[in-house]
């Protein structure tokens, strides 16, 4: 800890796609004092903040700034992004990962998590994950070792105007539907993968199935665009598919599994 005592921990539970675990530290409570846990909802652009960290190995350093954007989407993998991130100008660096940024009142409203850097030192473009989503990510943790999340079923490839056009699409963007996952919520309510095999430049894909191209009204476009609205849901949230089948335009219902 920062007295620079040790105390045994173990792992209650972790979700690496959102960068966020949960440990229990066996430690006399006197001994442990948490901060304040502020909301992330509610914040504004120029906000006063404050990051805490280990930059470099520079044990509890302190930089300040500003809420520099709201509602950013920080992809940190091929796999894996950051939702609703906090961006910041606070000097975050290698080391600042996991430690909290806070409000003038002392309160945490994010984790600092990453930084946009093309030489690899602080740009003034740091990300947090919001203090409210982590709550959420925790309280899952806690009560069951895991963390819920909104399964919808299927499976998709992104459609481009090449593809669109050689399939006679009604439309030049979306997501074409391939597999549906037998039993699932989205099969259930309705949508249909593809029946047959083509060859597509050098990809074999699944033709024939919806293509899907909104969700709740939301246009998607790319596995990601789906991705984040479902990263919004939980499990038997509602939502409404909005796809073509053939050239027939319709909406379809359909509650999400976990």
């Amino acid at each position: 800890l920062s007295d620079h005592t040790d105390w045994p921990a173990e792992v209650v539970g972790y979700a690496p796609d959102k960068d966020i675990a949960v440990l229990r530290i066996d430690a006399p409570r006197d001994s442990l004092r948490p901060l304040a846990l502020g909301a992330s909802r509610g914040l504004v652009v120029g906000q006063r903040v404050l990051a805490i960290g280990n930059p470099f190995g520079f044990q509890s350093t302190l930089t300040t700034g500003v809420v520099s954007a709201l509602g950013r989407t920080v992809q940190t993998s091929p796999q894996t992004f950051i939702d609703e991130a906090i961006q910041t100008d606070a000097a975050i660096n290698r080391g600042n990962s996991g430690g909290p940024l806070l409000n003038s009142h002392g309160e945490v409203i994010g984790i600092n998590s990453a930084i946009y850097t093309p030489t690899g030192a602080t740009a003034g473009i740091g990300f947090a994950i919001p203090i409210n989503t982590a709550k959420l990510i925790a309280q899952d943790l806690i009560n069951e070792g895991r963390v819920h999340r909104a399964y919808l079923g299927i499976e998709v490839r992104p459609v481009w105007p090449g593809l669109a056009e050689a399939l006679e699409l009604p439309v030049s963007e979306g997501l074409l539907i391939e597999r549906a996952t037998p039993g699932g919520p989205a099969q259930r309510a309705g949508v249909r993968g593809g029946t047959r095999e083509a060859l597509a430049g050098m990809r074999r894909i699944l033709i024939g199935g919806d293509v899907l191209v909104a969700i709740d009204g939301q246009p998607v476009a790319s596995q990601l665009d789906m991705n984040l609205v479902l990263n919004r849901k939980r499990p038997g949230d509602a939502i409404t598919l909005t796809v073509y089948r053939g050239r027939q335009k319709m909406d379809v219902r359909v509650t999400l599994g976990d």
